[in-house]
């Protein structure tokens, strides 16, 4: 039989009853819709934090106190371990190749007073390089310098959301001070907005890491030691440079006993991408259940379809039409429903994703990966749940076809 005559066929079949080909098709529109609707939501989370983590800072590599394992731990257990020191950073930029700088850093949470008001926020004591190293763009003002460092200068750079809870989102704040453990500091410089993964760093205030340490902290140790690589393709013996060096100062005799982790941004984004790509997988296979329901009734419509056109497969065998006619017959108009919901899901996938983007905030990337992905489907459910009833037709005895009442 030509593949002409099985889609004339198969067109024909699906018209002639368009109330339920119009209810199975649903099934399939919207079990293809939500899965591809959940697929755009992840990617576009994968998407979101990728550009999250890029923000934080060119070629970075982190250095923290401790041996934690894993980066999800990182951000809890900053400062509850005192292994890195400034000498350490000192040394990091002595004698490690490769690197643009290094910018050590203490923070802590103390209570900051702007005249009538005051918020509780996160002080960040540290160096010029800082700037560069985590991308810092400056709406007024200027960054402190190494001069203010070595001076003791109480100077300050506040982050954008310390600006607004401490002056307002409208001010300019430049020349004014603020009170940290009842020490004036006179604000130098207003950072942009970063938000994402650095909205941390948007509700911060910056200041010398010389006056953090003397009068704030009262000791030499470091939260944490941020190093910019020169580029990608260094980061990797930068990292080893920087373990090497640090088991040597800290006179570390086995692995075991290491008390420093050192992430770079390859880490973050490989197990940020390994969370985003279970959280799609899961989403998408509760969005599947849909998929076997409508593949279901496209048996079921099938069996039915079967049911009625007994006679004329009847009469089709008794004229000569072999098995493989009948089922390809019968699969044709299985797959074809399964493919026209494959297409009309593709594009109810792309509202939903549109009003998930418009309505909810959220950031949503339909890839092309995920309409092949979708078609592939369809072809599946078509074939998977339209065999059975094509191999039953197939196998109708012609005679008792043609008796059939």
């Amino acid at each position: 039989m030509k593949l002409s005559d099985l889609l004339t066929e198969a067109i024909d079949s699906i018209l002639s009853n368009k109330v339920r080909s119009g209810l199975t098709l649903l099934g399939i529109v919207i079990g293809i819709g939500s899965v591809i609707g959940t697929i755009s939501i992840g990617q576009g989370a994968k998407s979101s934090i990728e550009s999250n983590i890029q923000s934080l800072g060119s070629n970075l590599i982190i250095v923290i106190p401790g041996a934690q394992r894993t980066f999800s731990t990182m951000a809890a257990s900053r400062g509850t371990a005192q292994t890195l020191t400034l000498d350490d950073a000192k040394a990091i930029e002595k004698e490690i190749s490769d690197i643009n700088g290094v910018a050590p850093i203490v923070q802590r949470n103390y209570q900051v007073v702007a005249k009538n008001k005051n918020t509780r926020t996160q002080v960040v004591g540290t160096n010029s390089f800082y700037q560069k190293a985590r991308n810092v763009q400056l709406e007024y003002g200027s960054f402190f310098t190494e001069k203010d460092n070595e001076n003791l200068s109480k100077v300050a750079v506040l982050g954008a959301l310390a600006r607004e809870d401490l002056f307002g989102s409208s001010s300019n704040p430049i020349g004014q001070y603020i009170r940290i453990q009842g020490m004036n500091f006179k604000v130098i410089g207003v950072a942009k907005e970063k938000g994402g993964f650095s909205v941390m760093e948007d509700d911060a205030i910056f200041i010398p890491i010389s006056v953090a340490q003397k009068f704030l902290t009262g000791n030499e140790y470091l939260t944490s030691i941020a190093v910019q690589a020169k580029d990608e393709n260094s980061i990797s013996n930068v990292k080893e440079e920087i373990s090497n060096l640090l088991i040597k100062r800290h006179n570390i005799k086995s692995p075991d006993l290491v008390d420093f982790t050192i992430f770079t941004q390859a880490d973050m984004l490989t197990m940020a991408s390994s969370i985003t790509n279970t959280m799609t997988i899961l989403l998408a296979s509760i969005a599947s259940i849909s998929l076997i329901v409508g593949g279901i009734g496209i048996m079921n419509m099938m069996f039915t379809a079967v049911t009625e056109r007994t006679k004329e497969i009847g009469l089709r065998k008794a004229i000569g039409a072999k098995r493989k006619d009948i089922t390809l017959q019968f699969l044709s108009e299985s797959i074809m429903l399964t493919f026209l919901g494959g297409f009309f899901g593709i594009i109810l996938g792309w509202l939903l994703s549109l009003a998930i983007y418009f309505f909810g905030g959220i950031n949503t990337k339909i890839s092309l990966s995920s309409i092949f992905l979708a078609f592939g489907v369809s072809a599946g459910i078509g074939i998977l749940f339209g065999y059975w009833p094509a191999q039953k037709a197939a196998k109708l005895n012609p005679i008792e076809a043609l008796r059939y009442e």
